[in-house]
Order: structure tokens, then C-alpha cells, then sequence
């Protein structure tokens, strides 16, 4: 996997070494509370592992780091889901909740999306997004995404906003 840039991030590829950074994004009841549950320690390492193992195809959650002190906030990456019966390649976004609101989720989103046109060749992407979950919807909605259909997707109601190729790039 690829190490990406933009003005104000970095993202780059999890180590175990992140297991502490990220458990104060997805150990954190308010950022998580569209999820199932918050992660403990040893969910998080599994979930690192996991996308270290995606990284073989060319996807997976990065880490978001700020440029200008190295400090990680969150991830973002492509990962492919079954949607409807469909293979989608989504890109998924996580902010740790003390930098909400600083439009680092679709700045680190952009990077992910001209990284799946450009190298893994996708022409379009989708981000899964709970109904109730209006700063993430407005995050995609920031770079072009529609929303093309409400999905129930592992239990709960999902909106679909699909990422056209014409959209990824300079979008703000």
C-alpha cells in the first residue's frame, strides 16, 4: 500500500505500533456511536491486522496523520464490501472527535478516491453511511458523492453515495 499526501495530511499504511492512536477514534462512544460497539484493545489490534493483510490488493484503512506534527487523528482508505450481491470498493473515513470539523475526512477521503481512479483503475466508489449520520453524509457529499439508494447493510439502514470518476478529483 501507498503512502498518500495532501495539503494537511498524510496517510499512510497502520502498524500494530497505531493500536493506541486508533483506540482513541473507535475506543470513543460519541465517534462510534453509528457502529455497534466501541473496540478494546484486542478488537483494534484484529482490526489493524486485517487491513494489514488488505494491503496485499491494494486496499485498506490508512492511517490519517496531521503533515505538520505526525500526529494521527483517524484512517481512511478503500475497502471492498458486498452490497446487494454486488463487490463495491468503499471508502471509509474516521476522525478522532476532537479534530471534527476541520474537513480532514473529505480532504483524506479526495487522496483515497484519486488513489482508486488512478492506481487500482475504479472508476466509481461508494461510502456506507448510516441515515442518522449527517457530518459524514455532508463529508461525501463535499466531494461530489449522490446518494443513489438506502441499503439495510449488517443490521442497520445504510445510505449508498456513490463516488463518480468526474467527481474525485479537485473537488472541494
Amino acid at each position: 500500500m501507498v503512502t498518500l499526501t495532501t495539503e494537511r495530511l498524510i496517510l499512510r499504511p497502520l502498524t500494530l505500533d497505531d493500536t493506541d492512536a486508533l483506540l482513541a477514534v473507535w475506543g470513543d462512544a460519541e465517534t462510534m456511536r453509528y457502529y455497534p460497539s466501541t473496540l478494546n484493545r484486542e478488537q483494534m489490534v484484529a482490526r489493524i491486522e486485517a487491513q494489514i493483510e488488505r494491503y496485499a490488493t491494494g486496499t485498506g484503512q490508512l492511517a490519517v496523520l496531521l503533515r505538520d506534527s505526525g500526529e494521527l487523528i483517524g484512517g481512511c482508505g478503500p475497502v471492498w464490501h458486498e452490497v446487494e450481491g454486488v463487490q463495491e470498493l468503499e471508502v471509509g473515513y474516521h476522525i478522532r472527535r476532537d479534530h471534527w470539523g476541520r474537513g480532514y475526512a473529505p480532504e483524506a477521503a479526495r487522496a483515497v478516491l484519486d488513489h482508486a481512479r488512478v492506481t487500482l483503475q475504479k472508476d466509481d466508489c461508494i461510502s456506507l453511511i448510516r441515515l442518522e449520520n449527517y457530518p459524514s453524509r455532508r463529508a461525501a457529499e463535499k466531494n461530489g458523492a449522490v446518494l443513489e439508494k438506502i441499503v439495510h447493510w449488517r443490521d442497520y439502514d445504510h445510505c449508498v453515495y456513490r463516488y463518480l470518476q468526474a467527481g474525485f478529483s479537485g473537488q472541494r
